[in-house]
């Protein structure tokens, strides 16, 4: 299976559509996915999990027990994830991992990508809304290292996939990185 994560409202659910053709409830308004959804493709299943983080009008009880939720489905199906898609949004995910760092907290993007890492899951950053973002190379190379990983977008560029689902940008890009990275042994990528 291939799963797709991130925070809420970032385009989860309109690159599962853009890639697959399949629709999945998505919205305007961030939440609107609140369990996993499973879609067939190619032989696959795809997961659009989830958003974590902020949802509006849902109280903290709820957004910690959907996280635990999709925590729980990713550790007890780890063995058959193939591939994890962790969406981030490309315009504002620097500025919401600083406001997380300067609180002293680890963000919650980096802290799921991380998790994915430790699980041993291959991980693919679809850095979306491309078509928001004013200097893309630069922007990726920071949130490279807020990850943790040494390197430039050179080095990670089956890893950070610039993208505008909204638009379709780079989509042909994508699917050839999501089918290259299918193909190869788990942990080539560590």
């Amino acid at each position: 299976m291939i799963i797709f994560v991130g925070r809420s409202n970032v385009g989860k659910s309109t690159l599962i559509y853009k890639l697959t053709g399949k629709n999945v409830k998505r919205g305007k308004r961030p939440g609107v996915t609140r369990k996993p959804i499973e879609v067939n493709w190619r032989n696959r299943k795809i997961i659009d999990m989830p958003g974590f983080g902020f949802m509006s009008g849902v109280p903290d009880r709820v957004r910690e027990k959907i996280k635990t939720e999709i925590v729980h489905f990713i550790e007890e199906n780890a063995e058959d994830i193939d591939l994890a898609i962790l969406v981030i949004d490309g315009k504002s995910a620097l500025e919401i991992i600083e406001r997380w760092e300067k609180r002293g907290e680890i963000p919650i993007d980096v802290e799921f990508f991380q998790f994915l890492q430790e699980l041993g899951i291959p991980t693919i950053v679809a850095v979306n809304k491309l078509d928001k973002m004013k200097n893309v190379g630069s922007t990726i190379n920071k949130l490279i290292k807020k990850f943790g990983l040494n390197g430039t977008w050179i080095d990670y560029k089956d890893v950070f996939i610039p993208i505008s689902a909204k638009f379709g940008t780079n989509l042909d890009e994508f699917k050839k990185v999501i089918e290259k990275r299918l193909r190869e042994p788990r942990g080539q990528h560590e």
